[in-house]
């Protein structure tokens, strides 16, 4: 080809009369579209993560397809892409370490291909940060579809919800849960493709996506599969074409109050403390402030509003039948900003409408269903840049605690030992892993939260304070104190830990301290050695470039610095050269 115009980003390569739109034009007769079907429409891109090894994300290929319908029947033309997909269970160490990488394909694909706007369908956890990390930063028109919940499993006559693993893994671990019932479990862990149907990290995801403006007011707790996401798919397609048509960049739909009101909406909702490094990343993606200081205040004075598991007894579809986040948005009032646009491109005040019933599951500013502050964000002398906790799955009585560091260095010494009759731990001893943070890990695997030891599970214990630089699952509870920064591994004060230190935790002053003299951190400091970047590959790039939990843990060369992402100004189908 020969690149006429190659500074052109969008659809009107597939207009263009010259050689480079007859032949792209070509290309695309050759797949059964005709002229009509290609020249002169606004092309929509459909970046698509379905994959064989992510079964939350099965369904997409069905979404893809009404998303296909909407952009036709609007006018536009689809095109579908795949990208790479990262399934939590099933990515090693951890997909946050590939995320970054996920982002980069996603912005690149977007970024150069003749395409005027993009649909992003995800649904695992980090799929929908990933793919929303790089459409920020390719600048164009973009809307999203979760691949919603699935449906509720049953395990012995009761419904369940996949949080139930934690306690049947401590089951099985103290043997109570014998092989035959293990073997049942593992028959009733899924019963249908789509997210976890908890309030975890993908549907938490989903909920910022919505209350961002990058997905349809309503999208976010629909079923997978069900005759309702389809409806949301096919909606999405043809909003996305009026969207790209008004050339609206992600930077003319989030802003500042935009990353408030989600983080809002995750404190309503006690969603997973995993949102926060995902939330750090967006706002360096678009070169918004954000840190610890502001999002302690957001929490500070964000009331628990919704009953859903796990930090309350609820269940997905139990929210959604009471209303959704619309109903959600509607309850925090003038906490949030009513006049942004939410993904229907309308003020978000035109969605919004109070809960379907009283004494449902989302509750009121007057009556809440928990206190402000569902998710705590900490600091102190052993996480001088914060850490986080999710307080409203918390137990009360550990929320002021000192207690003596039991430490584990990485995965393999924690399984070898947790269990171990000989390891010196009681109730009120605070559980220490390290060496599992962004660079540790590497990529912060979901290990944070460490089990209880099987000695004193026997004794009917089923909390401790436990910290580490790790993340833990958004489907998981508990005292845990996650995400320290910096961590062990660049030489954060975690590294400087040993057995029998005393450690303070006191939610009420946002404080993690390790009570430990000054002379004596400084001789273990000048005992450390860190290990030196890889010499080869993405584990290179990965090491050396890296931030810490604090600023999002993305790249450094990918933040926008204060400099806004780049937006495609043009109006598609049209042949013009762009900037």
């Amino acid at each position: 080809m020969s690149q006429e115009h190659i500074s052109r980003v969008g659809g009107e390569l597939f207009s263009d009369p010259g050689p480079d739109g007859t032949l792209a034009r070509g290309f695309l007769r050759g797949t059964g579209l005709t002229r009509d079907d290609i020249a002169d429409r606004p092309v929509i891109g459909i970046a698509n993560t379905w994959s064989e090894l992510n079964p939350c994300n099965g369904g997409l290929r069905d979404v893809a397809e009404h998303v296909k319908r909407g952009i036709v029947a609007a006018g536009g033309l689809p095109l579908e892409f795949p990208t790479i997909s990262l399934a939590e269970p099933f990515v090693r160490p951890t997909s946050l370490y590939l995320r970054n990488l996920m982002a980069m394909d996603v912005e690149e694909m977007i970024r150069a291909s003749p395409i005027d706007g993009v649909v992003l369908l995800g649904g695992c956890d980090k799929t929908i940060p990933a793919l929303l990390m790089g459409a920020f930063s390719a600048g164009k028109p973009a809307l999203a579809v979760a691949a919603g919940p699935r449906p509720l499993s049953c395990w012995r006559g009761e419904p369940m919800t996949v949080e139930n693993f934690w306690p049947i893994i401590d089951e099985r671990r103290s043997g109570v849960l014998d092989d035959a019932g293990w073997r049942e479990f593992e028959s009733q862990v899924s019963c249908g493709v789509g997210t976890c149907n908890v309030m975890g990290t993908a549907t938490t995801m989903a909920v910022i996506t919505e209350v961002l403006g990058m997905s349809l007011p309503g999208s976010s707790l629909a079923g997978a599969g069900t005759e309702e996401r389809s409806g949301i798919a096919e909606r999405t397609g043809r909003l996305i074409v009026a969207r790209a048509l008004a050339g609206r960049s992600p930077a003319d739909i989030v802003d500042a109050s935009a990353l408030h009101d989600a983080f809002r909406a995750v404190c309503a909702v006690g969603g997973s403390t995993n949102a926060v490094i995902h939330l750090l990343a967006f706002a360096g993606r678009l070169g918004i402030p954000l840190d610890a200081s502001v999002l302690r205040e957001l929490s500070e004075t964000t009331p628990f509003l919704v009953d859903v598991r796990p930090s309350g007894e609820g269940f997905l579809h139990e929210v959604e039948a009471d209303g959704g986040i619309p109903a959600l948005m509607h309850q925090l009032g003038d906490l949030v900003n009513l006049d942004r646009l939410a993904g229907d491109d309308r003020p978000w005040r035109e969605s919004v409408a109070p809960p379907r019933r009283d004494g449902g599951t989302i509750g009121s500013r007057a009556e809440p269903k928990g206190p402000v502050g569902a998710i705590g964000l900490v600091s102190g002398t052993l996480a001088p840049d914060g850490a986080v906790v999710k307080l409203s799955a918390a137990s009360p009585d550990l929320l002021s605690h000192i207690g003596r560091a039991v430490v584990f260095d990485g995965v393999e010494d924690l399984r070898s030992r947790i269990d171990s009759p000989d390891l010196g731990v009681d109730a009120s001893s605070v559980l220490v892993l390290r060496g599992v943070g962004p660079i540790g890990g590497s990529g912060m695997p979901e290990v944070g939260h460490l089990p209880i030891p099987a000695r004193l599970l026997a004794e009917g214990v089923t909390d401790m304070v436990r910290v580490s630089d790790a993340r833990m699952s958004g489907t998981a509870s508990g005292t845990v104190i996650l995400h320290v920064a910096p961590e062990a591994a660049v030489g954060g004060p975690l590294a400087l830990v040993r057995d029998g230190d005393p450690i303070r935790f006191d939610a009420a002053s946002n404080r993690i301290d390790l009570l430990v003299p000054d002379e004596e951190l400084a001789r273990r400091r000048a005992e450390l050695r860190i290990e030196p970047v890889p010499s080869r590959g993405y584990e290179r790039l990965y090491r050396g470039h890296v931030q810490q939990a604090d600023t999002g843990c993305d790249f450094d060369f990918l933040r926008a610095d204060g400099v806004s992402a780049p937006g495609a100004s043009r109006t598609p189908g049209r042949t013009e050269q762009t900037a």
